[in-house]
């Protein structure tokens, strides 16, 4: 029965879109309703068979996909936004594209990490759902703070991964940042704690964002009660720009002697570059700074940006010595 049913919504999907029948005409080969044409043309586009893609008749998106590839060794998609595009349909377009690779990238028997932040959140409502067998996905960094538990912003995103996989989920219930360093060096000796750092070790695909500390639009870390203003004023003096996990980088990249960073949970950029892939989302003006840093620091594999930010990133990028990642042949995108 399940096999008829897609079968109808592949006949009528091809009939609609390819022989531009319409619905009235496809009801009566289907010798069904138009309602029920309308529905199995929605599924089609639900569940993947249908993909529609919009293609200005202008974009500068293809050669600045190869030149941000060629400055920085990584894979870059670039997604074409018109430049009077606002932020938030910036995000909308990079989180859509962001979701689809995602989608084609994570498998079966596959660890998938996750970073929590308002990217993240915007990928997860375009998820397409996909079946997997013995999957896993992994919070990267806890979530805990001065004013709220936070715990249940970041449940609520890590889980809306594994749902839409089919895959197990594993919460990392500790802070985002412990208030001394010492106390993080205990936790980290604790089995439950140490169960969930093992599984983000063994991550096939690790996907972030990079927070800003300035811009119109702040980053989750920075206006949700995370830093009090001591911690404002630290970053301020070290000369941080942004943070990838909530590991703080200064605008070379660096990140090692930054006090914060002995308290935060987060994966450092050492351990991130021992994964396979690290997908990077970065949508706005106010992430050019941040993203450079994180470029710089070798953490990124695979870089999903849209095309105005993708433009200033380039103008930012001075000659200087870039720690390159190895680059992958790209299956999608510019």
């Amino acid at each position: 029965m399940e096999l008829d049913r897609e079968q109808d919504v592949l006949r009528a999907a091809s009939m609609y879109y390819l022989q531009d029948l319409k619905m009235e005409v496809i009801a009566r080969h289907l010798g069904t309703s138009r309602s029920t044409v309308s529905r199995l043309i929605k599924r089609a586009r639900e569940t993947g068979l249908v993909e529609i893609t919009l293609r200005p008749a202008s974009t500068r998106a293809p050669g600045l996909g190869r030149s941000v590839s060629a400055a920085f060794g990584v894979d870059a998609y670039v997604v074409p936004v018109p430049d009077s595009s606002s932020h938030i349909e910036r995000l909308d377009q990079v989180s859509m594209t962001a979701a689809k690779l995602l989608t084609s990238w994570f498998d079966s028997d596959m660890v998938l990490g996750i970073a929590w932040g308002t990217t993240l959140a915007s990928v997860s409502r375009y998820l397409v759902p996909k079946p997997t067998r013995g999957a896993a996905v992994v919070q990267l960094n806890g979530a805990a703070n001065m004013r709220t538990s936070g715990v249940d912003y970041a449940s609520d995103l890590i889980s809306s991964f594994g749902t839409a996989f089919g895959a197990a989920v594993h919460h990392f219930s500790v802070p985002a940042f412990f208030d001394f360093s010492d106390t993080k060096a205990a936790m980290w000796r604790e089995r439950s704690v140490r169960r969930v750092l093992d599984m983000q070790r063994r991550a096939d695909i690790a996907v972030f964002s990079v927070g800003a500390v300035a811009g119109a639009v702040p980053s989750h870390v920075y206006s949700a009660g995370y830093l009090d203003d001591a911690d404002v004023r630290v970053l301020h003096d070290e000369g941080v720009v942004g943070d990838v996990c909530t590991v703080f980088l200064r605008a070379d990249g660096s990140w090692q002697d930054v006090p914060l960073n002995a308290r935060a949970t987060g994966p450092t950029p050492t351990e991130l570059q021992r994964l396979p892939r690290r997908v990077c989302v970065v949508a706005g003006d106010n992430k050019v700074a941040p993203l450079l840093a994180a470029l710089r620091a070798g953490v990124v594999t695979d870089l999903v940006v849209d095309e105005v930010t993708a433009g200033a990133l380039l103008e930012a990028a001075d000659p200087g010595p870039v720690r390159r990642t190895r680059a992958r042949t790209a299956t999608t995108g510019a």
